[in-house]
This record gives C-alpha cells, sequence and structure tokens, in this order.
C-alpha cells in the first residue's frame, strides 16, 4: 500500500454483504480512490483499530481517516465500538460516521451522546446513497482537516 493510501484508508465496519457492494459501488461511481478496509463485526473493528492480529501491519491496514460505522454488528454493537474508541487517547479523535437503517431517536441520541460526528440513515434508492458517499467524500475526505492522533 502506498503512503496514500495509508494517510486516506476509510474504515467500513458492516456486516449486511448487499450493503458492502452497494457502498462499493457508490465509491466507484462517485469517483472515490481511497482504499476502503472492510470489517464485519464489532469486534474486528475493534482488533482492526488497535493494531492487533490479523491487523498488526499498519502498512497493510493503515489507520483510516474515516469510520462508517452500522450500528447493528455482530459480536459488538456499533454503540459499543464507538465507546470503546472514544476511551482511546490515540484513537478517539477518528472522524465517525454511523450508517445506519435505525431512524429511533434512542439510536441518534445515544450515538450523539458517545460522541460520533454524524448519523446518516441508509436510503433505499442507490441514487441517494450515491449522494451521501459524494457527501462524505466532500466533507469528510477532501474538505475536512485531519485530526493529529495522540498515542502518548
Amino acid at each position: 500500500m502506498d503512503s496514500f493510501a495509508a494517510e486516506t484508508t476509510v474504515l467500513l465496519v458492516e456486516d449486511n454483504p448487499s450493503d458492502i457492494l452497494l457502498i462499493q459501488r457508490a465509491f466507484r461511481k462517485v469517483g472515490i480512490t481511497n482504499p476502503l478496509q472492510i470489517v464485519n463485526d464489532g469486534d474486528a473493528a475493534v482488533l482492526y483499530l488497535s493494531g492487533e492480529e490479523p491487523y498488526s501491519d499498519r502498512h497493510l491496514y493503515p489507520l483510516p481517516v474515516l469510520i462508517l460505522l452500522d450500528l447493528k454488528l455482530p459480536r459488538r454493537s456499533g454503540d459499543e465500538v464507538l465507546m470503546w474508541l472514544r476511551q482511546k487517547p490515540g484513537l478517539k479523535r477518528l472522524p465517525v460516521v454511523v450508517l445506519t437503517a435505525s431512524r429511533q431517536s434512542i439510536d441518534i441520541n445515544r450515538l450523539y451522546d458517545l460522541g460520533v460526528n454524524a448519523y446518516m440513515v441508509k436510503p433505499v434508492a442507490f441514487d441517494d446513497l450515491v449522494e451521501i458517499v459524494n457527501i462524505l467524500n466532500r466533507h469528510w475526505i477532501s474538505l475536512n482537516e485531519k485530526p493529529q492522533l495522540n498515542f502518548e
């Protein structure tokens, strides 16, 4: 993986294979060339972010500039992943966008209380997903100033 990939990787935490394919298609349609790393459950997300096996090679599995996080995940839920992440001094500044099917205000409020950067509902129409990915690209990948990660 080149230095561009190491500085621009997006981590998708999603267990639904159909949603993964749609998000990959939307990335391609928007023209996002950033590497998209995919993990299928909350425990794998924690292993990836903490650099533990099988994700210990940061050259192959670099820290992401953006995390797209589903809520309803096997093993560890999206909110549990976010709680874990926000308690890690070296990682807590990573931008996290929840991309989920839930429109329940209790979920939305809980995730903002836990420190999510944005909460978006997965759209039904592919063109709407493309628009969301385009907005994510412009805001979080292209224009947003990246936080300094602190590993003290």
